[in-house]
C-alpha cells in the first residue's frame, strides 16, 4: 500500500497559487505554440505567425470552457449548483477530458474554417505535444487527488485522503498509457511514412478512446447501463473517429495494419 502526502500547491504568494495542475497546461499551451511557430516557418501548414498565436489563444479557450462546462454538468452538477463560485477555479481541477477535446476542435475547426487553413494538417502537427500533456495532466491528477480508483488488494494499491480502503492509482495508470501513446504516435509519424492528413489525429482518438473506455473499469464513479459516463463518451469518440478512418482512409489503415 502507498500514501503521499504532496501539496498541489508548488508556490503561494498571497491569494496567487501556481498548482502542478495550472502549469501543466500553461506548459503545454506554450510547447503548442512552439511547435506551431516552427511548422509555420518549415511551411509544414500554410499560417502566418498572427494565425499561429490566434489558434493557440482560441485552443485554450475552447479545451478550458468545454473541459468545465463537460465537468460540472456531467460529473459534479450538484456540488457547482450549490457552490457557484467554485465554477472558475480551474487551477483546482476539474476539466473533462472529453469536454476539452470537443472545445479545442470546435474552436479550431470554426478558425481554420473561416480562415480556409488546412484543419486535419495542423491537428497532425498538434496531437503529438497534445498527448505528451495530457500525460502530465494525469500526474497533476494524481497530486490533487482526483479521479479516484475503485478499491483493490493490489500490492500497488494508493490510499487517498478520505477513503479507508486502498484503491487503484488509476491516475498513474492513465498516465502511463498516455506516454506509451506519445512514443507510439511518435513512431508511426516518424517510420512508417507519409499517410493523409488527419490520420495521425484519428489514430490518437481511436487509441485514447479504447484506453479510457478500459481503464475506467477502475475508476470510481456512477454507472449507466453497467458504465461510467466516460466510456459512454469514448464510445461515441471511437466509433466517429472509427467510421471516418473506415470511410476515407482506408488505404491508410492497410497500410498501417501491414507495418
Amino acid at each position: 500500500m502507498l500514501s503521499l502526502d504532496i501539496s498541489p500547491v508548488i508556490l503561494k504568494i498571497g491569494f496567487i497559487q501556481v498548482t502542478y495542475y495550472s502549469l501543466v497546461y500553461v506548459l503545454g499551451f506554450l510547447v503548442s505554440l512552439f511547435v506551431l511557430l516552427r511548422a509555420s516557418r518549415k511551411k509544414a501548414v500554410e499560417i502566418n505567425e498572427g494565425q499561429v498565436y490566434d489558434i493557440i489563444f482560441l485552443s485554450a479557450l475552447g479545451l478550458i470552457i468545454g473541459a468545465r462546462l463537460f465537468h460540472i454538468v456531467f460529473w459534479d452538477l450538484e456540488y457547482f449548483s450549490n457552490n457557484l463560485g467554485e465554477i472558475p477555479k480551474i487551477w483546482l481541477g476539474g476539466l473533462s477530458f472529453h469536454g476539452g477535446l470537443l472545445g479545442l476542435v470546435l474552436s479550431m475547426y470554426i478558425y481554420t474554417k473561416i480562415k480556409k487553413i488546412n484543419f486535419l494538417r495542423l491537428a497532425d502537427i498538434l496531437v503529438l505535444p497534445a498527448i505528451f500533456f495530457l500525460a502530465l495532466g494525469r500526474i497533476a491528477n494524481f497530486i490533487n487527488q482526483e479521479i479516484v480508483g475503485t478499491a483493490t488488494n493490489f500490492k500497488f494499491c494508493y490510499l487517498f485522503q478520505g477513503y479507508s480502503e486502498c484503491r487503484h492509482a488509476v491516475q498513474l495508470y492513465a498516465s502511463l498509457g498516455r506516454f506509451i501513446l506519445f512514443g507510439f504516435l511518435l513512431y508511426t509519424k516518424k517510420k512508417l511514412g507519409e499517410f493523409k492528413e488527419g490520420f495521425l489525429f484519428l489514430l490518437f482518438l481511436v487509441l485514447i478512446s479504447i484506453g479510457r473506455f478500459s481503464l475506467d473499469f477502475f475508476r470510481e464513479g456512477d454507472k449507466y447501463y453497467g458504465l461510467l459516463t466516460g466510456q459512454w463518451l469514448s464510445i461515441v469518440v471511437f466509433m466517429t473517429a472509427m467510421f471516418v478512418l473506415l470511410r476515407y482512409y482506408r488505404g491508410d489503415v492497410n497500410m498501417f495494419i501491414l507495418h
